[in-house]
């Protein structure tokens, strides 16, 4: 699958006063799972659907296997697409709704059941689409999109209405599309997934690009050098640390976060001092503090301490 790449050069896109998008670049890969992710309002959606020829840009250019959309002979084996889950019209049985569509892109019927049945629809596919819940329209959503086994795949929050069994299953969905050399874009507001899903992470905010770099080196450069460390007697072991050049802060009643002394000495300090220690390691940040950290400046909107949204 060589073609499998989508490229956003420069990307444009204003709806009247408001700049959606500015000046947007990234490039999603083949054989990887690229997560896509900034706050509400930071230009996500308008980025998928200019790649999909649904929004039209002011500027640049958004191309799938090094063609814009409009220019692919048979979309459906190029690419596949979940942008809205709701978007079915509920009379339709689900697998009319497939059989539709392969047969607009003269693909055989069998291909609608082998898909129906690896999203576990298979049962559930001759009911009307107006019965189904959130996680079945996901699943169904899922099926339109895989069943011209394109080479890429842009997903729009994929986990809506799943349940935990859904979300393991879609977990290991992504990661083999991305192993058999597809190029997978997820748009996700739910960092705990991407962490454990996504190769590589595109941040945006407020429709510019904040970071466009592998996880594990996002996760390493937000723990940075910091230590966690569990004792009872706080401190005694803050004090003895602090004197060694060490900056402590407080995380709770028991718990030292530690930066600028290595976990190594952190140990022989306290262990010479005889200061107690039941937990010692090098703190691993999660994917939603380092989000948090990359995107502070670029929310829409934060809280006030009484709960009410308020601009920066």
């Amino acid at each position: 699958m060589s073609d499998a790449t989508i490229e956003v050069r420069d990307l444009r896109k204003r709806f009247g006063r408001t700049v959606a998008v500015d000046g947007l670049s990234f490039t999603v890969q083949p054989g990887t799972v690229t997560g896509f992710v900034g706050p509400n309002g930071a230009g996500k959606s308008t980025t998928m659907r200019a790649i999909l020829g649904l929004d039209a840009p002011d500027q640049g250019t958004a191309l799938i296997g090094g063609r814009p959309y409009r220019d692919l002979r048979t979309p459906l084996l190029e690419v596949g697409a979940l942008l809205d889950a709701a978007a079915l019209h509920p009379s339709r049985r689900g697998r009319d709704h497939l059989r539709w569509l392969a047969h607009s892109h003269g693909l055989p019927t069998h291909r609608v059941d082998e898909v129906l049945e690896q999203v576990g629809m298979d049962k559930a596919a001759r009911r009307r689409a107006g019965g189904y819940s959130l996680g079945m329209r996901q699943r169904l959503g899922i099926a339109a999109a895989l069943l011209g086994d394109p080479p890429v795949l842009l997903l729009d929050e994929p986990v809506n209405g799943l349940d935990p069994e859904g979300i393991q299953w879609i977990r290991t969905l992504l990661r083999r599309l991305a192993a058999e050399g597809r190029a997978v874009l997820v748009s996700s507001h739910l960092m705990s997934e991407l962490e454990d899903t996504a190769d590589h992470l595109v941040v945006i905010g407020r429709g510019r690009l904040i970071a466009d770099r592998a996880v594990a080196d996002l996760l390493a450069a937000a723990s940075g050098d910091r230590v966690r460390l569990r004792t009872a007697a706080r401190t005694e072991a803050l004090e003895l640390l602090a004197r060694e050049g060490g900056t402590v802060t407080v995380t709770d009643r028991e718990t030292l976060t530690v930066t600028g002394l290595p976990v190594e000495r952190i140990v022989e300090l306290l262990s010479e001092a005889r200061v107690p220690v039941t937990e010692v390691g090098a703190h691993r940040a999660t994917l939603e503090e380092a989000y948090m950290e990359l995107t502070r400046e670029a929310v829409e909107f934060g809280s006030s301490p009484d709960g009410e949204e308020v601009t920066p």
